[in-house]
């Protein structure tokens, strides 16, 4: 069974785990901020800086109204207000984390990548930037850049499970599927539970095509994660590349009945039907 359905060769049989869910929701319309007075002395940000330089008459509370602006959907204008605060105290870590998570809804992933590095130095001992920093820069396919970060996170911390899926990820997006299946590895053990990395494990197992491995994998990720389609049509691509059609039929049914729209794995179960 080849890895391409015929039909439509430029699209695989099977998915990997979206990188970056939230940011499927789209930002709310602006909504202007309402007039507060006098307004600041503002000076343009200076080269890739994060603070927005200003001076105001009196102390304005700027996460605050960052707070507000994004309540109305005012996401730019809460990101203006976000820099501003950061003016005020650059290694702020929750202004920088709302920033980075502002920017992300934003669609703004350049400032949102900057936040996420700038937080990383802030903090040199924790890892959750670093490992949101390379998600985003896997979901924008820089994947040689996103392999040091997700290096520089396992240093600072081994025990997390998102460290390896993240770098698993890179690799995998580099082509790179021996270094991509050993870190999906290494994230199951340490997460025997986690579906989405057992899924992305079978995906890799899927591009190597080590199809019996895959079942087993898939097989688990399909238990764990019953009402995820991509999963269903991954488990039905590497049982339907081992003759077990049955098995496949079972699994692309299971896929289309939870994702009506996904045209993939109805050209999966045409096929086999």
């Amino acid at each position: 069974v080849e890895a391409r359905a015929p039909q439509t060769p430029t699209v695989p049989p099977f998915a990997l785990e979206p990188t970056a869910g939230e940011l499927s929701s789209a930002p709310r319309p602006f909504a202007p901020a309402p007039h507060t007075g006098a307004a600041p002395v503002e000076a343009p940000p200076e080269g890739n800086g994060l603070a927005l330089p200003h001076v105001h008459a009196r102390r304005v509370d700027h996460l605050a109204r960052a707070q507000g602006l994004r309540e109305l959907g005012d996401l730019s204008g809460a990101m203006t207000e976000l820099r501003r605060a950061l003016h005020d105290a650059p290694g702020d870590t929750d202004t920088l984390a709302q920033l980075a998570r502002t920017a992300r809804l934003a669609g703004d992933t350049g400032l949102a990548l900057d936040a996420y590095a700038r937080l990383g130095q802030v903090e040199p001992t924790d890892a959750g930037a670093l490992v949101q920093q390379a998600r985003l820069l896997v979901s924008q396919g820089r994947f040689a850049e996103a392999v040091p970060v997700g290096e520089e996170a396992l240093l600072r911390d081994p025990e997390d499970p998102e460290v390896y899926q993240v770098l698993g990820r890179a690799h995998l997006g580099a082509n790179e599927l021996a270094s991509a299946i050993l870190r999906f590895q290494q994230a199951v053990h340490l997460d025997p539970e986690h579906g989405h990395a057992l899924n992305n494990l079978g995906f890799a197992y899927l591009r190597a095509s080590d199809n019996a491995r895959a079942v087993e994998v898939l097989t688990q990720a399909a238990g764990l994660l019953p009402h995820v389609a991509y999963v269903q049509n991954n488990l039905g691509v590497a049982c339907e590349r081992l003759g077990r059609l049955e098995e496949a039929r079972a699994a692309y049914a299971a896929a289309t009945r939870l994702s009506p729209r996904y045209v993939q794995a109805r050209i999966n179960a045409d096929r086999v039907a």
